[in-house]
């Protein structure tokens, strides 16, 4: 796709990042930078680069993206970049490239806390996720939960950040006793955070696969 092509792209019905939340600046070479939201407009968003090292110079503006969460998946869109200082950059006139759908999300291990609860009095029953992704989980018990049965629940994805709130169905079980869980209630800012942590997931796998390759390989 061109860039002229691109420009045809509007962003519809994809929502910016808040400020403060976490995005990802692309390079054309795959170089992935951390950066948060310092300010967001109605079609322009700028973005402070995390690390230093990181910096951009003048001449590396040209081609770059921005990744986030978005209720439909992991979204990237481009613009006009301006570099308003010398670790913030700002994305003007912005246009979509892509939106990676949820259904693409692969299941992700990921033994993550949750607490359930259950039956008319909501008891709540701690247990963990043996994996995730883009639009359940699968819930390490308790055997108490029936198919069909609608629950509410709590996963903790890092320790230093409150739990995710939401609404999900049982849809089947297994001959261990586990339970697949399908979202049914799940906030936007709560979806881009679990669409976050799912991909922050595979990338880290992809670079232990790459680093296992380099290693075997000498």
């Amino acid at each position: 796709m061109t860039r002229t092509d691109a420009k045809n792209n509007p962003l519809e019905e994809i929502a910016l990042p808040q400020r403060s939340e976490a995005v990802t600046v692309l390079s054309p070479s795959g170089k992935q930078i951390p950066a948060r939201v310092a300010e967001r407009g109605p079609n322009s968003i700028s973005v402070l680069i995390t690390f230093i090292a990181d910096v951009l110079e003048p001449d590396q503006l040209e081609g770059l993206l921005l990744e986030f969460p978005c209720a439909r998946g992991l979204a990237r869109v481009g613009g006009d970049v301006v570099l308003e200082d010398r670790d913030l950059l700002r994305f003007e006139d912005l246009y979509s490239i892509e939106v990676l759908q949820q259904r693409e999300f692969v299941r992700v291990k990921a033994n993550r806390p949750v607490l359930v609860y259950v039956g008319r009095d909501r008891m709540p029953i701690q247990s963990y996720a043996v994996d995730l992704s883009g639009g359940g989980l699968l819930l390490a018990g308790p055997d108490v939960l029936e198919i069909d049965e609608e629950i509410e629940f709590q996963l903790t994805l890092s320790s230093g950040s409150p739990p995710m709130e939401g609404v999900g169905t049982v849809v089947r079980s297994d001959v261990q006793g586990r339970r697949a869980i399908a979202f049914t209630v799940l906030s936007d800012a709560n979806r881009r955070r679990l669409v976050r942590f799912i991909f922050n997931v595979q990338r880290a796998e992809r670079r232990r696969e790459v680093d296992a390759r380099e290693r075997h390989g000498r």
